[in-house]
C-alpha cells in the first residue's frame, strides 16, 4: 500500500503552518519502516487542487493541517477518518482549508480520493506574515505526535526516532523546503 502523510498550511500566517510544520518535525525526527507499505511525507503547503496528480497516486493519505471546530479553544487536536468527521468541525476556514475540502471531494466524485484520514489542530492566530506557531498550537505538538504514531504502529510501521529537534527548530526553515517535484511531476 502506498501511503502519503500531508502536510497542509500556509507557514507565513502563524498556526496555519501547523500542518507543514508538523510533518517537516516527523521527517526530521523519525525513520518510519515497513515490509510492504511505501509512506512519503509531504509538504503540500497550499496547493490544493495542484496536489491532485500526485494524491491520485496513493491508496491512503493522512493530511495534516488546521481544522475549525465550533465550541472548542484553540490548540485542540482532532483524528478523525474524512468519510467520518465529527459534526463541530467546520469546514470554512482559510481560503487553503476551503480548497483542500473541495479537493477532495472532487477527487471522491471521480473516483480517484484514496482513503483519507484528517490529523487536525485548531488555531489560535492566522495573522499575516507570522512565521511561527502561538503557544496553545506549539502545546498540541505532542498530542498530535502521539496520534499519528500510534495510528501509523497500527498500521504496522516500526518508527525509529532518529533526532531530538523540537519543532521550534524547524520552523525558521520550513519555507525552504515545500514539494520537490521532477520534470515529469513526481516527488
Amino acid at each position: 500500500m502506498k501511503i502519503l502523510l500531508l502536510g497542509i498550511g500556509n507557514v507565513l500566517y502563524a498556526d496555519e503552518g501547523i500542518g507543514v510544520h508538523f510533518v517537516n518535525y516527523l521527517q526530521e525526527n523519525y525513520h518510519f519502516s515497513h515490509p510492504s507499505h511505501q509512506l512519503d511525507v509531504m509538504d503540500g503547503g497550499t496547493l490544493a487542487q495542484g496536489l491532485i496528480p500526485i494524491i491520485c497516486k496513493y491508496d491512503y493519505l493522512v493530511v495534516v493541517d488546521t481544522v475549525n471546530a465550533h465550541g472548542v479553544g484553540p490548540g485542540e487536536v482532532y483524528f478523525f477518518d474524512f468519510d467520518k468527521a465529527p459534526s463541530e468541525i467546520d469546514w470554512q476556514g482559510s481560503a487553503h482549508e476551503v480548497e483542500m475540502l473541495q479537493t477532495l471531494i472532487m477527487m471522491e466524485m471521480v473516483g480517484d480520493r484514496p482513503k483519507t484520514y484528517v490529523l487536525g489542530c485548531t488555531p489560535t492566530v492566522l495573522e499575516p506574515m507570522t512565521l511561527g506557531l502561538t503557544p496553545s498550537v506549539a502545546a498540541a505538538v505532542p498530542l498530535m505526535e502521539t496520534t499519528i504514531l500510534k495510528h501509523f504502529k497500527s498500521l504496522g510501521f516500526e518508527i525509529t526516532r532518529v533526532k531530538d529537534l523540537a519543532i521550534e527548530t524547524l520552523i525558521p526553515d520550513s519555507y525552504k523546503r515545500g514539494v520537490i517535484l521532477d520534470e515529469d511531476n513526481q516527488i
